[in-house]
């Protein structure tokens, strides 16, 4: 990823454009007319598609959240109770199916749903329900 350009004249912020003639990357003062080509005909990448292994995040207090959806369709295995918040995995897929990620509204226990299969792991990583302290 590129990083910052600044003006060797008077030292602004270098903007990239594109010299359609002859087919380059320049950077380009706003202030001075001074431009340079560029070294890497990259401006910016969004990857958008990493993969990583199921992260609940934080959730301490989450039971408490007015904005996240509830059930009363699914007992926690901790503590039996009924209701309890529920959020999206909090990492990018590429090829495998959304996480739901349950957290009991009495005993703060995250929990994933058990009616679900259970998610692919990486090699030496294990999924494992937890209680939160």
């Amino acid at each position: 990823m590129s990083s910052l350009h600044f003006c060797a004249e008077c030292n602004n912020l270098l903007y990239p454009e594109v010299d359609r003639t002859n087919h380059v990357l320049l950077y380009a003062c706003r202030n001075c007319n001074y431009q340079q080509e560029s070294r890497e005909s990259l401006v910016y990448r969004n990857d958008l598609m990493s993969v990583t292994k199921e992260q609940p995040g934080i959730v301490d207090n989450l039971m408490k959240d007015p904005t996240l959806r509830r059930t009363h369709d699914l007992n926690c295995p901790s503590c039996g109770h009924a209701q309890a918040v529920l959020f999206q995995d909090q990492s990018k897929r590429i090829m495998n199916r959304m996480i739901l990620f349950y957290v009991c509204c009495r005993c703060n226990h995250l929990f994933r749903d058990p009616t679900q299969p259970s998610p692919a792991v990486g090699p030496g990583q294990v999924w494992n329900d937890r209680k939160k302290k």
